[in-house]
Parts: structure tokens; sequence; C-alpha cells
């Protein structure tokens, strides 16, 4: 039987857009899992720069498209494409979000720079739809109540959606997808597996879940959600979950995934471990690229799909040190008063990567994690500020250059930050 579809706060706040909301925590290696082993200092190395391949632009050629969510086109999707430069086709990778609380219209338009930057240099076209009543599309959010495995099913008629209109596209290869998503978004996936397109060859499930702290038994819902799903799916998928989520135990995830694969669904299991203070928000960092990238690269591989680096694309520009002085002279930098010198107290105590950005007049910000601290802190400072902001400090070392103009290109809101003035 087949399933039917039917932070960045000003002031003294600080907050992490995890793209996750009511989801749940992860896995120990005791669910028979392989060991991602994959640290940052495990990080790719390739040198962009001299490698003669096409190089393609630092915005990943980014595109929002609007995509019909049903025939009538009555609602569209808004959506953000990423691919590299040519007519293709390009395999394509869907990327699924996760769901915040509040306003949904109010969730920034999804736009997985760090993951899709992985993607387009290895060829892919990559494509994060915002479900219906996310962001800018249209449409309502279907709760369907407590019922996890029909709201999973539910949300899957957008993944859908986007796949029969992508695979109709000419810079698309339509019999090499892969769906992928975190969190809400990674349930989704598992549940749109049910009924995956013939050219689907694999699902990539991070941290996924929907949790319904209102709802009596929610865990118990979530299990037999993937335990629904598992009976109806024959794509195979990649789970991968750290061991200190703030959304979901170790507990539970083992009875997830145990539920999903008592069917003989293939389902590899994946325990990162530890990532920075809570594993859920990995797939929104750069810094997480080395600790997941591994996995997947087998996973494709398997699935015999491109892992090799095509396209030449640069990460975000690191500024070089300046000699200015040591990071943790608090003293030594311009123009803080005593709320901003603890304010950079605090950026110390950030995990990389960070920066701190600060104005003549006073204003300051810092930024961790995410895949751009450095334009976030240069943009949240300008919006403090009557003058222009500069990098102070970037990751462990001091770039400040008084005489140098840093401006920020910012659109990733899953980074932390704090700000004065």
């Amino acid at each position: 039987m087949a399933f039917t579809f039917s932070k960045v706060l000003v002031g003294w706040m600080a907050a992490c857009a995890l793209s996750a909301a009511q989801a749940g925590t992860p896995p120990n290696a005791n669910v028979g899992a392989a060991a991602a082993g994959g640290s940052l200092a495990h990080a790719e190395r390739f040198d962009y720069g001299n490698s003669g391949l096409p190089q393609v632009a630092a915005n990943l050629n980014e595109q929002i498209i609007s995509i019909p969510a049903d025939a009538s086109g009555s609602v569209m999707l808004e959506a953000t494409l990423f691919k590299p430069n040519g007519p293709g086709p390009f395999p394509l990778v869907v990327f699924n979000h996760g769901k915040n609380t509040g306003d949904l219209h109010l969730q920034p338009r999804s736009r997985p720079l760090a993951f899709a930057r992985e993607f387009v240099r290895r060829g892919y076209a990559v494509i994060a739809p915002n479900r219906q009543g996310f962001a800018g599309s249209g449409g309502t959010y279907q709760q369907e109540g407590c019922n996890v495995g029909k709201n999973g099913l539910a949300q899957a008629a957008d993944v859908a959606a986007t796949v029969r209109y992508m695979s109709r596209q000419s810079y698309v290869d339509a019999s090499h997808i892969v769906v992928a998503g975190t969190s809400h978004g990674g349930l989704v996936s598992v549940a749109y597996g049910t009924e995956a397109a013939p050219g689907v060859r694999g699902i990539i499930n991070f941290s996924g879940g929907l949790r319904q702290d209102l709802c009596d038994g929610w865990q118990r819902n979530l299990v037999d959600a993937f335990d629904q799903y598992g009976a109806h799916t024959a794509v195979r998928s990649l789970w991968l979950y750290g061991d200190n989520d703030s959304v979901w135990t170790p507990a539970l995830v083992a009875q997830m995934h145990d539920a999903y694969v008592s069917h003989g669904t293939q389902a590899q299991f994946i325990d990162f471990g530890r990532y920075k203070d809570d594993a859920h928000r990995l797939i929104v960092d750069r810094d997480g690229v080395p600790v997941w990238w591994p996995a997947v690269h087998a996973f494709l591989a398997e699935l015999n799909l491109p892992t090799s680096v095509r396209y030449a694309v640069a990460n975000p520009h690191e500024p070089n040190a300046t000699g200015y002085a040591s990071i943790d002279a608090v003293d030594a930098v311009p123009f803080l008063d005593e709320a901003g010198r603890e304010g950079y107290r605090r950026f110390l105590s950030q995990h990389p990567s960070r920066a701190f950005a600060v104005s003549a007049e006073g204003a300051w910000s810092w930024a961790e994690g995410g895949d751009d601290p450095m334009a976030l802190a240069l943009d949240n400072c300008t919006k403090q500020a009557a003058g222009a902001c500069r990098l102070y400090a970037v990751n462990d070392r001091v770039v400040w250059n008084a005489n140098a103009t840093q401006t920020a290109d910012n659109g990733d809101a899953d980074t932390r930050a704090l700000a004065s003035r």
C-alpha cells in the first residue's frame, strides 16, 4: 500500500537559528552505527585557486525561483537554487529545511550555503524549497494534530512537487536525484521516501524528527512515524545524528532508527559524536562540513553519484592576521566602552568560526558559526553604527586594519550573534 502525500538579536540577547523546531536528540554509537570519524582536523584540503577547474561565483549562482505546489499553480513555493555554470544537465540535491517556533512565514528563506557549496563544487544543482506556510511560500502549514506520520507525509507533498518541477528543467538530470533534510526537514525527507520518484537514488537525514512537547506521548508518535515510513520505503537512506543534540536523546534516536529498519529498509546510521555545544546545528555550520562530508561522500559513491571536485568555489575570504595585538588582549580593542569589552570577552569564549566587528562610534557585534560569521558580525554592527564597521578579530587571530574597508554580504540566518548599540 502506498501513501499519498495529501541571531540574530540586537542588544544583550543571543539566539541560535538552528532550522530545527519541534524536533529531538541523537543516538549513541550503540545503534550498530559506523563512526563518522569526522573532526575539524580532517577537513578535505583542496587548492581551488590553482586548480585549473572552471570557477563558480562565490554566491553559487544563487537564484530565488517559484515552484507550483500543485497542478493548478494556485500555491507557489519560494525556493533557493544553487548550481554550477553552464547548461547541465546536473544531478540534483533537494534540501529540506527545519521548523522554527512562532510565525513560520517569518522564518528566513532556506539558504543552506555551507551544504550547497560542497555539492555545487562536485557538479550538482541544489534546490532548497520553502514548504507551504514557511518564509515567502504561499499556503498554510499542515500540522495534522499530534499525528507525526501524517505531518511528515503532508509536508512531503511539497517535496514531491519540487522534484516534479525540477525534473522538467533542462539543466537537471532527473535520473540522479538525492533528497536531504535537517531536523523537521529530515523527517520530511524520510517521509518522501515512501513515494520517491524513480530518479531519486537516496535520502539523507540530518538529525531528523518532529518534537511536539504539547502532545502526550510525542516520543512514541515519532517512533511510530518512522516505523510507518520504513514499512513503505524502497530507496536507501543515510542517517546522521550526534551525541549532544539539544532536541533528541540518543535512546530516542535509536528507537526511531530501529523502527525504520525493522521492515528491512536500508538506512545506514552514523553517530558523529559531539559537535560544539549542540549537534543539532551541524548542517548550518561551515565548520560542520568535515564532520558530515566523509559519510555523505561514501554514500554518494555507493549510489554511483559524483563525489570528485569539478568546479572551483571559494569559501568566504578570511583576512590574515595583522599583528596588531594578541587575540586575548581585551584592552587593545579600539573604540569600546566597558560594555563592549565585556562583549569581546564573550566573543573569546565562543567556538570557531567566529568574528568580532567594531566601529569608530563604539558599535560592536560578534557572530559565531553558520556559513559566514564575518559577514554577519559586520552587518549587525553596521545596523548599530552611524559609520562603517570593520572586522577586528576572526577565529583566533586579530585582523584589525583601521585603513581597510570591510563590507557585509550576508543572508544566512543560521548563526548566532551578539551586538550592542
